[in-house]
């Protein structure tokens, strides 16, 4: 058994002892108790370095951070979820933050002690990242952050936000900065959104919010650098963890094809179901490959990790949601009733082709660094 099979395995155990808290908790918001609950044991802390409350001597690699996410996709979307989302929301503070940062803020987070949320996205400022203008002007003594950031994973229920803000108007993607900003801060407010598939997210409100100067992660107008070195750690984990979904729906459609009769026989015995069956192993297999190879790419610090990155999510993505589909129509009607794992993984899915970077912008991606290759 090699150590990938070790830790997915671990990974899956864990998603069975939580299942109970994960189903417990309520839509659409933070579950504490399940975050809690998944650095209790061990899984959370596994994906943080010491310094940062973890057990790790460094930070996380890309291929383990793949196997986590991949296993409890197929085994448990929530707890994928929440372990995501929490290692999002810190790992900034890991990357580029002080070892006084990431032991303040980062530790109770890889313990289970508070909740992070990554806030990137504002209203009409998604794909294009660059294009952010939450405000963060000096007052002499450090920042204040005026402005509103939306879609933002945990909120509005975070205890710390790494907040990306616009410190040089004018300056693109070079007048950026990160912030670590508490969720109780004076001038900091926010909503729940309510999407298609019950996930914690909302919207945050900042009305002058104070941050001092060693709040900040990095260098001042150094923050976009830091926002794209988390996506691309990142980025190849979303395709993990829905090849792990669609792989619960594939399971359950070669299970349910082998008993569910029809025309007194197996409808396994069909072609026509059949060859579809063998349709969605092969494409989710390939995008299993293309996910792995990524991370590894990553792991190795390759120079055109961010084009393999791009090409893992995109792929990935939409191959995951053609699986699932297909595993409905080989279900029928049974899969579309409302608690059915299929009608949950159908929601579920369709997310990860818009979250960190939508199929479009991976595709953008990809064509610029053809170009960039032939120039």
């Amino acid at each position: 058994m090699t150590d990938r099979d070790q830790l997915a395995g671990f990974a899956t155990a864990v998603a069975g002892k939580v299942a109970p808290i994960a189903a417990a908790g309520d839509e659409g918001r933070v579950n504490r108790r399940l975050i809690r609950a998944l650095a209790d044991e061990g899984l959370l802390p596994g994906l943080f370095p010491r310094r940062a409350g973890g057990t790790r001597e460094a930070g996380v690699s890309a291929v383990d951070l793949c196997v986590v996410r991949e296993s409890l996709g197929r085994a448990s979307t929530l707890a994928e979820n929440a372990i995501a989302i929490q290692a999002l929301g810190a790992y900034p503070i890991v990357l580029a933050g002080s070892d006084e940062q990431a032991g303040r803020f980062a530790r109770p987070v890889a313990r289970g002690e508070a909740v992070a949320a990554f806030a990137l996205t504002e209203p009409g400022v998604g794909t294009d990242a660059g294009a952010l203008e939450l405000r963060a002007e000096t007052d002499g003594k450090g920042f204040r952050l005026t402005g509103t950031k939306v879609f933002i994973s945990n909120a509005p229920d975070a205890d710390v936000y790494t907040i990306f803000a616009r410190t040089t108007p004018g300056a693109g993607t070079k007048g950026i900065t990160a912030f670590i900003v508490n969720g109780d801060a004076k001038g900091l407010s926010g909503s729940a959104q309510h999407l298609l598939s019950p996930h914690p997210i909302g919207r945050l409100e900042l009305d002058g919010v104070f941050v001092s100067e060693d709040r900040i992660m990095g260098e001042v107008d150094g923050g976009f650098r830091l926002a794209m070195r988390t996506l691309d750690l990142f980025r190849p984990s979303v395709g993990a963890s829905v090849v792990g979904m669609a792989q619960a729906a594939l399971d359950a459609a070669v299970a349910h094809a082998s008993t569910r009769q029809a025309f007194g026989r197996p409808i396994k015995e069909f072609q026509a179901v059949s060859h579809q069956l063998a349709e969605m192993a092969t494409r989710l297999e390939a995008a299993r490959a293309l996910v792995y190879a990524a991370a590894e790419a990553y792991d190795r610090g390759d120079q055109r990790v961010a084009r393999r990155s791009a090409m893992a999510k995109l792929f990935a993505t939409e191959i995951a949601q053609q699986v699932i589909d297909a595993a409905i129509q080989v279900h029928g009607a049974v899969a579309l009733e409302r608690g059915h794992l299929l009608e949950h993984l159908y929601r579920e899915v369709r997310a990860p082709r818009i979250y960190e970077g939508t199929s479009e912008i991976q595709r953008e991606i990809i064509a610029r660094d053809l170009f960039r290759a032939r120039d």
